[in-house]
Parts: structure tokens; sequence; C-alpha cells
């Protein structure tokens, strides 16, 4: 095959943008489930504990099991979205997910039940930039796109008020509940994912030194910082790691950078708006699960909270996102979406200084009206993020981009509970270690707000069959969309 891509022709393709709706909600429900099973886990975790055993370390990888092969595998996923088309990729990552998640449910022991987060996260790889891709080849213009994917967010948001108290509630039960919560869900995503029809497929070679590369680098890392809670940072177990990191990511950055066919073309991370996205990303998911994290086992261990009133203390904060996610996206149409982002991550940043800093004494209804702050900001900062992301690249790049962007947020959800786990071990208090951990959370969500002010709007690329620019190319940022696409909505700045 020779065409630079396939496109699904005449009627089919008219049903396909006919009937948007369909493709946002089956979008909508894989981020949900993929929202959840990063979230429900983590009220379930003393559960877990008691009945499978483990230490702080088993704990840490149950959940970066999960988030680890999610960040690692979502590069090549966006490449596998561009070759074999968003649908069906989304389609196969949804039913490996389905698949594993009867595993955890049955996990007999704590090393199987990480085995089957490894493969759930998997499935999580090739869902979450397909999602994206199908809202992409759904909604053409760029105003409507904007909303659809804060819709698309509200899965998330949702997710992220249910997960903990259902996880709270499953563990009352049995943990094993929260697993089997994705079999209707999922079910109800593929029967809508197949009234949608076929999406494009352009050639996307496999990168496999990028890919292996990268599972060994982020693995290796997650692994230094997971060990020097209990071995500390001069350990040998610790510092092999550390090495292994160091000598995988400079393979990586070289095999994207020679290679002939590179999954992260380098292009891509010159533009402006891509390196911020990724930072703001990143930074969100550091502050927002690493907190989630710190007060699941803060709650219950320290201050003996049942699972289900742990998972009740987070409820005010969540609901707030799931609300303030459909706003957004109108605050970034009138202002620009450098205002909602920068302002969403410093409400956010000084939310997790104030957490930090309040006494020991601090009631529980106090802490989680403290939360509050965390919960406005992120889907203030998110959707508009998100969004921006996707009109900033070529179509034919919303994929490989998609998947850039969201490996960053799983990168930082996986090294916040890395790194935090290591804090709380390493403190004698647990407080101590939480409010370090809190401190470390905030600098670094300062820091993206910072750099989101910096954020220019990008030019609107159409969806359509032009050529994508060849890895060792740079397109100016803010360029015009291609000559035969007339720019459909304008873009304003504060």
């Amino acid at each position: 095959m020779t065409s630079a891509a396939v496109e699904p022709r005449g009627d089919t393709t008219r049903a396909r943008r006919g009937h948007p709706p369909v493709a946002l909600a089956a979008s909508l429900l894989g981020f949900f489930v993929i929202t959840l099973d990063a979230l429900v886990v983590n009220v379930a975790l003393p559960a877990i504990r008691s009945d499978l055993g483990g230490g702080i370390t088993g704990l840490q990888w149950a959940l970066d099991g999960y988030t680890l092969m999610f960040a690692a595998l979502l590069l090549s996923a966006g490449s596998l979205s561009d070759r074999i088309g968003a649908r069906r990729a989304f389609g196969l990552g949804l039913a490996v997910f389905m698949a594993a998640s009867i595993a955890c449910g049955l996990a007999p022991t704590l090393p199987v039940l990480v085995a089957a987060r490894l493969v759930q996260g998997a499935g999580a790889a090739a869902m979450m930039p397909t999602s994206l891709a199908l809202i992409r080849e759904a909604y053409t213009d760029s105003v409507k796109r904007a909303r659809a994917v804060a819709l698309w967010a509200v899965g998330g948001a949702v997710a992220s008020a249910a997960g903990p108290v259902a996880g709270g509630a499953a563990s009352l039960i049995s943990w094993r509940t929260i697993f089997f919560i994705n079999l209707p869900i999922g079910l109800a995503a593929l029967l809508l994912l197949a009234r949608t029809a076929p999406s494009p497929r352009r050639p996307a070679p496999f990168d496999v030194t990028g890919q292996v590369t990268a599972v060994v680098a982020m693995g290796a890392l997650t692994l230094a910082a997971i060990e020097a809670g209990e071995r500390g940072l001069t350990d040998p177990v610790v510092c092999t790691a550390a090495l292994i990191t160091l000598v995988a990511a400079a393979v990586f950055l070289r095999a994207q950078a020679r290679g002939r066919a590179p999954m992260v073309p380098l292009s891509l991370l010159r533009r402006r708006t891509v390196v911020i996205s990724c930072a703001a990303g990143f930074a969100f998911m550091a502050g927002f699960y690493g907190m989630v994290f710190l007060f699941s086992l803060y709650l219950q261990q320290q201050r003996g909270l049942s699972p289900l009133a742990t998972g009740a203390a987070f409820v005010p904060m969540t609901v707030l996102s799931a609300f303030i996610n459909p706003l957004s996206a109108r605050a970034a149409e009138r202002f620009g979406p450098r205002v909602p982002i920068a302002c969403g991550l410093l409400l956010m940043a000084a939310g997790l200084i104030t957490l930090a800093l309040v006494p020991e004494t601090t009631p529980t209804w106090a802490l989680a009206a403290l939360m509050l702050p965390v919960g406005l900001g992120g889907p203030l900062a998110m959707p508009p993020t998100t969004a921006l992301l996707v009109n900033s690249v070529p179509a034919q790049q919303t994929g490989t981009a998609s998947g850039v962007f969201n490996t960053s947020r799983q990168l930082g959800g996986a090294l916040a509970v890395a790194v935090f786990g290591a804090l709380l071990a390493g403190q004698s208090h647990m407080l101590t270690g939480v409010r370090i951990s809190l401190l470390l959370a905030a600098a670094v969500v300062g820091a993206a707000g910072v750099a989101a002010c910096f954020l220019r709007p990008a030019a609107d690329h159409p969806t359509g069959t032009a050529p994508a620019p060849s890895p060792g190319s740079a397109q100016p940022e803010g360029s015009l969309p291609h000559p035969a696409q007339p720019r459909i909505a304008k873009e304003t700045t504060p």
C-alpha cells in the first residue's frame, strides 16, 4: 500500500462524522474505567494488604504496576492508533483491559495481582490516545472539538469522584469487587464502538528500540524510587537501577534522533505547546494522584478511618471536579487557554501547600474542605491543556502527540506514588513524610503553572489526509493550516 493514508469512503466517512456523540460516548466510557482503576485501588490498599500480605513496597507496585505499563506503552499506542485505526486499537485495548480486570479480581497472591495490573495498564495504554483520536475524527470544528474534549474529561472527573467511594464501599465487601465494576462499563463502550465507522489508517512503523528502552528506563526509574525508601540511596540495587535508567534513557534519545521511524519524533518536542502541555500533565498527576495516595494511607493508618469514611473524605473535592470540567472549555474560549491552565495549576499548588502546613489536630472534615482548591485547579487546567495540544499538531500526528502527552501524565502519577511512598517509608512519623511529599508536589505543580504563563494559542490543524511532516523537519508553532483546508474557528488570546 503506497498511499499516505487509508480513509473510509463515501457513506462510511459521513456516518462516522454524522454521529459524533456515539464516538464521544465510547471514548468517555473508556476514559472513565481507565481513571477509575487508577484511583479505586488507593482506598482498598489496606484491605489488599490484609488479604494478600506485603509491605508498603508491595502496595506501591500494586498501584505503579498499572501506571508504569500504562506510561511505558502509551508512546507506541499512539503509533498503533495511526497504523490500525483508532477504532480498532480502542476496541483491542478495551478487550485486554476487561480480561485483565477479571484476573485482578481473582488474583490469589500479590505478585499475581501486580502482574494482572501490568496487563491492565497495557490495555489502558491502547485506549487512552485512541479515545482522543476518535474525538478528533468525529469533530472537525476546533471549538466543538474543545467542548467534546471537556465532556470526555467529565468521564475522568466522574471516575475521580466515584473511585475513592467505590473503593471504600467495595472494601467493606471484598476489595476484589472493585475490578469487576469494569465489566458492564466496558461492554457498554464496546457496543457504542460497534456503531462507529472504521477509522483512517496511516503507515506507522514500530520503533522496537525506542519502545524497549522506554519500558526499561521507566521501570528502572520507578524501581529506584520505590526501593530508595527502604534501602537508602546508596544501596547497590538503587544505584544499579539508577544507572540502568540513565543508560536506557540515553539509548532512547539516540534512537529517536537517528532512527528511521522514531515513535517520538523530536520535531514534535520542539513545539513549545507540546512541551509545556506535557509538563502540565505530569505535574497535575503528580499532585492529584500523589495526594490521594498519601491521604488514603494516612487517614486509615494514622486516624483510624474506615475505607468508606476515607473515600467519603475525597468526595467534596472530586465532585467539584466533575462540575468544573465542562466549564473550563468555555473559559478557554473567552480568555484563551493560558489563563485557565496557569490559574488552575497555581491554585492547585496553593491547595497542596495549605494541606502540608495545617496542624496535626485538624479535623477530617476540615481536611476534606482544604482539598477543594486541588479539586478545582485540576479540571480548570487539564481540559484546555488537552484541547490545546490536540489543536497544535497536524491530524496525522494526533495519535503520537496524545501518546506523548498521556505518557507524561502517567509517569507523573507513577513517580509520585514511588517517591512519596519512599518518603513515607523513610520517616519515623507518617505525617512528616506526608508533609514533605505535599510540599514537593506543590513545587512541581507550581513550576508547571509558571511555565503555562508562556503558552501561546496554536493554529488549528484540520483533520485531513495531507502528509505529515517528516521526522527530521520542524514545523513552526502557530503555522497556518493546510492551504486546502480553511481555518474553521478563530482562537483568541488574553
